[in-house]
């Protein structure tokens, strides 16, 4: 299916562009969403009537993501979760969790806008993008901790997940002497 573009869509296209998708993604996403109209010749005259508007509203929309983007760029946002040992989380996090922690501090974002192609499953520190709009991407730092203190701990750069190693030398000594132990106490009898 044809369809005239009436915003930049990423991989897609510019405004006012004619591009060919599948009919299932223009009737699903781009037409109900008002990013598109179909492409015939009563829309293409409709579309050039309202270029100058479109080209208004979108700067305008570009400049409010780009405030938003400023304040937002840089930004680290702490989510406590529980993990075991390995510092692997026993649920996930989703970018509605990110959205909403950001929330939370007074940014004005949509789960939407977080670009997590998988949920994050380990505790740590993670860059995610934020597409605030089709020109204006920022980058967060989202800090995944157990507690906050561990959190803080991350933030200062200390490695969290690290399982104490132990020798095996030591270790056959322990074992050798929790059997002497039990040994001993077993020949009393």
């Amino acid at each position: 299916m044809d369809v005239i573009l009436l915003e930049r869509i990423t991989k897609l296209g510019h405004m006012g562009d004619i591009v060919r998708v599948k009919n299932g993604y223009a009737r699903n996403f781009l037409l109900p969403g008002g990013k598109a109209l179909r492409a015939t010749e009563a829309n293409k005259k409709h579309f050039e009537s309202q270029r100058v508007h479109l080209e208004t509203r979108n700067q305008e929309m570009r400049d409010s993501a780009a405030a938003i983007g400023e304040r937002l760029d840089g930004q680290s946002f702490i989510i406590i979760r529980q993990a075991g040992e390995t510092g692997q989380l026993y649920g996930s996090v989703s970018p509605r969790d990110i959205a909403d922690v950001a929330i939370a501090a007074g940014f004005d974002i949509h789960r939407n806008q977080i670009a997590l192609t998988t949920p994050i499953k380990t505790i740590g520190l993670h860059e995610v993008e934020v597409h605030l709009h089709p020109e204006v991407t920022v980058k967060i730092s989202v800090n995944i901790a157990r507690s906050p203190a561990e959190a803080e701990r991350q933030a200062k750069g200390e490695e969290i997940n690290v399982v104490e190693e132990t020798n095996l030398d030591e270790l056959g000594l322990e074992i050798g002497a929790a059997l002497a132990d039990a040994g001993g106490s077993l020949g009393d009898r």
